[in-house]
């Protein structure tokens, strides 16, 4: 990128590179493009090896002094459809390099087309260059691509996917002609940024709304946790405009009848589903739908569409959302069971399933099972728990008043994933069992972590007072005088 000066009218001076430079003296003719065309286009999803080994052959050959973009047309069908594929791929800024080097090593004019500036675009909307990023725009006005709808909607996307929503809003202005594409694109960008009203005063001038502009709104309503106003729409975009909501609309609106918790609502949408047939094509409805009536509180309806799911047709997504749901309303047997199917039908539990099911033992006292099942996780499947998974056996054990066995666990927990919110947990298991030696300990170690909570001090202090240790909560008190620490009116950890 460093090679490329441009100034406010678009003149540039190319550096010449020696990295990889070879003469077309020093050569032979290599294969003629088409051959390497083909080697890419035969492979839809190549693999990052692959492009490296094209780039390299393309730029040690130099294939473009021998076959110029000016006289064949494959060699810049070869030369666009590398810098697609390094684009879609998890290292787009291998396409600036290989223009750059490109660019900087041929003889005669680079002669781009719509195709190459798009690619480039949206390389640049993947990564944090915005330096290219602009030497592109000042490339884009040189070449007089200023009005073409395809070339600037790449522009449009690499700015709003930077956050630059005032250059966004430039390029999308100044655009005489836009598609559907360009307007979801802008939308995507505000919502994306946080800037849902405006986004929606966009998506109100349209004329014409595809079910993705729809879908887009929506989603961004229910992320914003404003349920009524993406239901609203959505009703809107069937009764209204005659829209038909696709797979990915359903799954955004969802959630929002979840917030609400409307099991009526629920049961609607799950009629729509069927009606139109979405749950015999797509699994992620169904395990959606078995979601969704858990979080509306109606563990047999969920229940029961699980159950009449075929086990061929049942992924780990299935057997997840059930047991999440049997846990979440204490159904500590049934999700044990459910656990149990699900290995012997041959799938395997992952890390929210030891959650779900560790989380429903805690909540019913099932202490040795969960011990068992937190057991089978590390040991039979070399599943590595993380932080809730730790926090579950925690205040499972400080439940059942087995502090001191909670406190060895807390002190396994991996220093990278610790924090204080276990330990709070732990205090308040010794605040409700009064164990005054492990409850100072915890205090000890929290205020290593996090200094300043009153909270903390405040538990503490009730430990000592439960036991009749009232000097000690005198003590307590003036240090947290001296400490000058705070306490939020309402808050405790129980």
């Amino acid at each position: 990128m460093s090679h490329m000066k441009f100034n406010r009218h678009g003149s540039s001076s190319i550096a010449k590179s020696i990295i990889f430079h070879k003469t077309i003296h020093q050569n032979p003719k290599p294969k003629h493009p088409q051959h390497f065309l083909s080697l890419l286009l035969n492979n839809p999803s190549p693999h990052y090896h692959f492009l490296q080994q094209l780039h390299s052959q393309i730029i040690t050959s130099s294939l473009f002094h021998h076959y110029p973009f000016h006289n064949n047309l494959t060699s810049l069908l070869l030369f666009n459809n590398l810098i697609r594929s390094y684009s879609l791929s998890l290292f787009p800024h291998e396409s600036l390099k290989f223009f750059t080097h490109t660019l900087n090593n041929l003889t005669h004019s680079l002669s781009l087309d719509s195709f190459t500036l798009t690619f480039l675009a949206h390389a640049c909307a993947n990564l944090d260059t915005t330096h290219f990023g602009f030497h592109l725009h000042c490339i884009v006005c040189k070449m007089g691509f200023e009005n073409h709808v395809f070339v600037q909607t790449g522009l449009l996307h690499m700015y709003s996917n930077w956050g630059f929503l005032v250059d966004a809003a430039q390029v999308f202005g100044e655009m005489p002609d836009r598609n559907t594409v360009t307007w979801n694109v802008f939308i995507s960008g505000l919502i994306k940024w946080g800037q849902l009203e405006f986004a929606r005063s966009v998506f109100d001038r349209m004329v014409v709304r595809s079910v993705v502009s729809w879908t887009l709104v929506i989603d961004g309503y229910t992320r914003m946790n404003k349920p009524l106003k993406a239901l609203a729409l959505f009703r809107k975009m069937i009764e209204v405009d005659g829209i038909e909501p696709n797979e990915v609309t359903l799954l955004t609106v969802f959630p929002a009848i979840a917030h609400l918790g409307n099991v009526k609502m629920c049961e609607s949408v799950h009629g729509y589903v069927e009606k139109r047939g979405f749950n015999a094509v797509d699994i992620r409805i169904v395990n959606a739908l078995i979601d969704l009536y858990a979080k509306c509180g109606c563990i047999e309806s969920a229940s029961g569409l699980f159950s009449e799911m075929p086990d061929w047709r049942r992924n780990s997504v299935s057997w997840n959302s059930v047991m999440s749901g049997y846990a979440t309303f204490g159904m500590v047997r049934e999700a044990v069971d459910t656990f149990e199917k699900m290995e012997k039908a041959g799938v395997r539990p992952n890390h929210v399933a030891f959650l779900s099911i560790l989380s429903a033992c805690s909540h019913s006292g099932l202490v040795e099972e969960g011990l068992e099942f937190f057991g089978k996780m590390v040991n039979d499947y070399g599943l590595v728990p993380d932080i809730k998974h730790y926090g579950c056996v925690i205040d499972m054990l400080g439940r059942a008043g087995r502090l001191g066995e909670a406190e060895k666990v807390a002190l396994e927990v991996p220093h990278e994933a610790a924090n204080d919110v276990i330990w709070r947990t732990l205090l308040g298991a010794c605040s409700v069992h009064d164990n005054v030696e492990i409850g100072k300990r915890v205090t000890k170690k929290i205020l290593e972590m996090e200094k300043g909570h009153g909270g903390d001090y405040v538990l503490m202090s009730n430990i000592f007072a439960s036991v009749g240790r009232f000097k000690d909560v005198e003590r307590l008190r003036e240090m947290i005088d001296k400490r000058n620490v705070f306490k939020l009116p309402g808050y405790s950890i129980v």
